[in-house]
């Protein structure tokens, strides 16, 4: 495990040179909010960072709901019976494994790894919701509910797998030899372009994804990365 610390943000690493797995400690004034929650092992490890920080876990929001981002929450939850757990609304669903889309979703399959929890979520985000400092923002494509949030503060962003850092930056769904997997988990590419659009027009001072390291000054490579996935995914 590695920890990696900007300012608000402490990112966690699991597996960082085989495999590696992001989740995010988002420290406020007297408490901290974890982003995700990585592998069913994980939560020790999580608990320690917090530790290490001197605050307690008091929320615990996911971006979407992959098994490798929601690994951890059961077991977390019964370490943190307190701390109220955020998703969005779509994706909640996914909690249930229930792949089912809406009437006026594009038709194609959810794809990746879901897990059924116990845990139950106490608030359904929607675009625009509020977490301490953290904005959260719809950013659908790699699930229909993928959500990212920004730290108001210091516009700090933690995006999930709306894009990739892993084997090079990139819009979810645009496949990446060196690293394929969020693409071969993504569901819709368009609608993870859009995405991508949004949060290149919040210009974040730092970009956190799910895999791979944290980008301070990220505007430059998610404006090629968003180029070139315009480029291949409508040609």
């Amino acid at each position: 495990m590695r920890t990696t610390t900007f300012e608000t943000i402490t990112q966690i690493t699991f597996m960082p040179r085989i495999f590696p797995v992001n989740c995010y400690l988002v420290e406020e004034e007297h408490e901290l909010t974890l982003i995700d929650a990585a592998m069913s092992y994980s939560a020790q490890g999580i608990m320690d960072a917090a530790k290490k920080i001197g605050k307690p876990i008091t929320s615990m929001i996911l971006t979407h709901a992959h098994s490798d981002h929601i690994g951890a929450l059961d077991a977390l939850k019964a370490m943190l019976p307190e701390a109220k757990v955020y998703i969005s609304k779509r994706d909640s669903r996914l909690l249930k494994m229930d792949r089912s889309l809406d009437a006026d979703e594009e038709q194609l399959p959810i794809r990746g790894g879901l897990q059924a929890v116990m845990t139950e979520p106490d608030v359904l985000l929607q675009d625009g919701d509020q977490i301490g400092s953290l904005l959260a923002v719809a950013t659908p494509g790699h699930t229909p509910g993928s959500f990212s949030y920004l730290d108001m503060r210091n516009q700090a962003l933690i995006a999930g797998d709306a894009l990739q850092v892993r084997g090079g930056v990139a819009v979810t769904g645009e496949w990446r030899p060196l690293f394929p997997f969020p693409a071969m988990a993504t569901w819709s590419k368009q609608q993870a372009l859009h995405s991508a659009e949004k949060i290149m027009a919040l210009k974040p001072s730092l970009l956190g994804v799910g895999h791979g390291k944290m980008i301070q000054k990220p505007d430059r490579v998610i404006e090629h990365a968003v180029q070139r996935a315009a480029s291949v995914f409508i040609g």
